[in-house]
């Protein structure tokens, strides 16, 4: 009975994309929590825009604040989640690479290891933006805990 000889070949290339496999789905969980954080940030601004025209000179003051902070944290949930697109793109290349230098007996580790390392600076970079919005987001925020502390 003949042996298939790209069952191993097959086997081993999967072996060796189980690791980016486990990155990539990584970087999925942390698009969710971005895209949940931009989404609460536009629901935010859409909130104080529709609220606009009910407030008062010292509301529309507070909301320009606000608002001006919303646009920054935009901006970072935004780029943070294009740099971890960017990542999570470069690993399925990575993946694919391993693929066809297993296939065709290729040299491309040099690729792979160009595309890996690719990928985790675009990671660095949206972890980084990531957490600058975090950080304006707890610091941004202004909570005057005397007004909930007092009893009506």
């Amino acid at each position: 009975m003949p042996t298939d000889t790209g069952i191993p070949v097959i086997a081993h290339a999967i072996q060796l994309s189980i690791a980016p496999v486990f990155l990539l789905t990584g970087i999925a969980a942390l698009l969710g929590v971005m895209a949940n954080r931009l989404a609460r940030i536009i629901d935010r601004a859409r909130q104080l825009e529709t609220t606009w025209r009910e407030m008062d000179d010292t509301a529309r003051a507070a909301a320009r604040e606000e608002i001006a902070d919303l646009d920054r944290r935009r901006h970072l949930a935004s780029w943070s989640i294009n740099f971890c697109t960017t990542a999570a793109l470069l690993v399925c290349l990575v993946i694919v690479t391993l693929f066809v230098e297993e296939f065709f007996s290729a040299n491309l580790k040099y690729i792979a290891g160009a595309l890996f390392v690719c990928a985790m600076i675009a990671l660095i970079g949206g972890l980084f933006s990531f957490l600058r919005e975090v950080y304006l987001a707890t610091h941004v925020v202004r909570i005057d805990l005397a007004r909930f502390r007092q009893r009506s």
